[in-house]
Formats: structure tokens, sequence, C-alpha cells
């Protein structure tokens, strides 16, 4: 069957009181950008507490339900059977011809579900439940009633018009995107910091991202690899602004001045401050990371610690007690995996210490920075300065 209609189900928006509106508004924007690259004419609504995609004509089915399947805000997304209200044998008829035209001859155990919320209908939800769920009993062969784990359940929604769905598809949940303010992102070639992006978009956080490369000790394949991480955190968290920063100098700069064993703690810290400044400039709310507690050096307590001491925004880090495997496994679910496993380096990588410091001092640290000097601030804003700006959708 050929669905004209989707019914769009969200949950914790439904929680919210007065200013419940404006997340559905968020909600019902977010869905018409996501279906806009959809071939088909789709018109998206919002009538009394349900949100509708509606569509005539030939459109992309699979198209229409993977863009909604990535717009967060959404809990569930059921194909809808939308008729007028002619009458409770007329519902009967297209409740039975409903699930053959669906289901043919597939045998299910089933229950009807019905709601009102139009109370002056003349049968209440009870016996419109037992009324058509006899009806499919006589119509339909070798089905059976299962109350408490049915394979199918039946719903019904009496409102002006009425509607008839069978289908559950799972959403992204979360809140939409842009109700919640922006952060910067420090994106990178990894696994982790995609997952963060996510995550924190799945919160209703808009994103930017900074991205620091090396060359010519990180190849222009790299700068690809991470563009293209980006543009797959984009299909969840909408148009991404990602700041490239050429980092060679300054990050030369720091090995050739500090102790090795405190390279990557220094060499972060500048990434924050350069990260930051750009944050400000945008307007955002925070910085994001893909840190977890001890995965690497740089992300003992005590190395986030020094690290968090540059920072006067906060620091959203939402992977901070995850194992690599769960990392691993969102990032299969996001489909950023494969792309963030190609043999391509970035900085963070191609100056790592042999024994890098994993207690690091905040005091010994900031000491060590005080050697660069003047010429490590002449340096960064040469890297702020130069910055290329790639507009990610």
């Amino acid at each position: 069957m050929k669905y004209q209609s989707f019914l769009i189900k969200y949950s914790e928006i439904g929680v919210k009181g007065k200013n419940r509106y404006i997340f559905e508004d968020a909600l019902v924007y977010n869905i018409k950008h996501a279906l806009e690259s959809v071939e088909g004419d789709f018109k998206v609504s919002k009538v009394t507490g349900r949100i509708y995609v509606t569509t005539e004509g030939d459109y992309d089915y699979d198209g229409a339900i993977d863009s909604l399947k990535r717009v967060f805000g959404i809990s569930g997304i059921c194909p809808l059977y939308q008729i007028e209200d002619n009458g409770f044998d007329d519902l009967k008829e297209k409740v039975v011809a409903h699930l053959k035209d669906v289901y043919g001859d597939k045998k299910y155990t089933f229950k009807v579900n019905a709601r009102r919320a139009r109370k002056n209908y003349p049968l209440n939800s009870m016996e419109i439940n037992m009324a058509v769920g006899e009806a499919i009993l006589d119509n339909i062969e070798g089905l059976t009633v299962d109350v408490h784990s049915p394979e199918k359940y039946i719903n019904i929604e009496i409102r002006e018009k009425i509607n008839i769905y069978s289908e559950e598809i799972k959403g992204a949940c979360g809140m939409p995107c842009g109700t919640a303010g922006k952060a910067m992102l420090l994106l990178s070639g990894g696994i982790d910091s995609p997952v963060a992006g996510y995550m924190i978009a799945k919160r209703g956080v808009n994103l930017e991202a900074t991205y620091f490369h090396a060359p010519p000790y990180t190849s222009e394949r790299a700068k690809t690899k991470v563009i293209d991480l980006a543009k797959k955190v984009a299909r969840y968290s909408g148009p991404i602004k990602l700041n490239v920063v050429n980092f060679t100098k300054p990050q030369m700069y720091i090995y050739e001045t500090c102790p090795h064993d405190e390279l990557t703690i220094i060499m972060r810290r500048y990434m924050m401050r350069i990260a930051e400044h750009f944050a400000k400039e945008s307007g955002c709310l925070g910085l994001i990371t893909g840190e977890s507690i001890g995965q690497v050096a740089s992300q003992t307590m005590q190395s986030l610690l020094t690290t968090n001491a540059v920072c006067s925004l906060p620091v959203y880090r939402p992977l901070i007690a995850f194992d690599k495997q769960d990392i691993i496994d969102i990032s299969e679910k996001i489909d950023t995996y494969e792309t963030s496993i190609l043999p391509y380096e970035d900085c963070c990588t191609i100056f790592v210490a042999k024994h890098p410091v994993t207690k690091p001092s905040l005091k010994v640290i900031e000491r060590s920075e005080m050697k660069l000097g003047e010429e490590m601030e002449r340096l960064v804003n040469e890297a702020i300065e130069t910055v290329e700006v790639i507009e990610v959708r």
C-alpha cells in the first residue's frame, strides 16, 4: 500500500508546559528541512497535539522514512491511513480493507487500540475496540486477539478525520535541533568527536565545528575525511559551519620549545583557546569534545582539569563515562565509523610523545607555556586570521 500520510509522534516535547509550541514549531521546521532533498511534494502540519506529513502523487517512500528517522525530536513515524467519518459500519469496513491490503494472508495476533479525541462519537473506546476486533475476526481468517503482547496494534484515533495505523517506526528521539542554543564541536578525524557532536545535537543543540589541520604533516585526505564526517553528523544536526585552522606553526613551536612529555596537554590547551575564540564570535554557549575518562593520557582526570583551566565557556563531554565499544556502537549506528577509521592521521596523533605525562600539574604546565612568550601569541593570531570556513550540509 502506498501511504499518503504519516503521523509523527514525539515524547519529551509532550511534557513541556506553556512553551510546548516552541518545540513543536521547531520540529515542524526541521521535518520540512529534512524532506527538502526527498523526491515528492510534502506538506507538514500541526493539528491539536499531532504533527502530520502528507503528500500527493508519487514520492520516495523509503527516502522519506530515512530522512524522518534522522530528525531529532521524533519518537515514532506512523504510516497513516486517514479516512472521513462516514459512520461506524464504514469505519469497520475500512479497517478490514486496510489490514488485507497491508498484510495480505499473513497470520498475526492483534489488539485494537481506539482513542477518542471527539468525545461526542456515539461509541466509547472500549465499544470501538470490541466491535472492530469482531469485524476483523469475522473477515480475516487465521488471526487471533492477544490483549497482552500482540504482534500488531491496530490503532484508531477518532478526530475530525479518523486515523488508522498499525506500524510505528522508531525515530531518533531527543529534542528538536535549535531549541537549546549552539555549541562548538572540536572535530577530529577520530571515532569519538563525531559521536559527541551527534549526542549533543540530540539534545536540541545546533553545532558549529573547529578542525585543526597541520600540513604537510596531515594530508588533504585527512581534511577531506573530517569534512565527510561533518556531513554525516549534519544529516542529523542540520548545517554545520566548519572552521579549518592551520595549526602547523603553533604545533611545531610547541614541539621545539616545551618538554616533550607535556606536548599533548599544551597542544590541547591551545586548541581549546582557539576553538573558544570562534565559539564566542558565533555566540556559542559551550565547547564539545569527545573525551572519555582514562581513554588516553590527555583524558585522565588531571589532564582534563588542566585542559579546562584555559576555558571560560563550559566544556560538554557527552562520552565522559563511555568505554570504547559504547562509542563504536553509536558511530556504526550513525554511519561515521568506517570514515573515522580511514588511515589519515590528524594533528592530534602525529606529535604524540612516547611517554606523555598522565598526571600533569597545572602550575608546571603554565610555567612551560610561559616559555612560548609573545611568539606563540603571534602564531595563534595568525592561525585565527587565516581560518578557512566551510559550510557543511
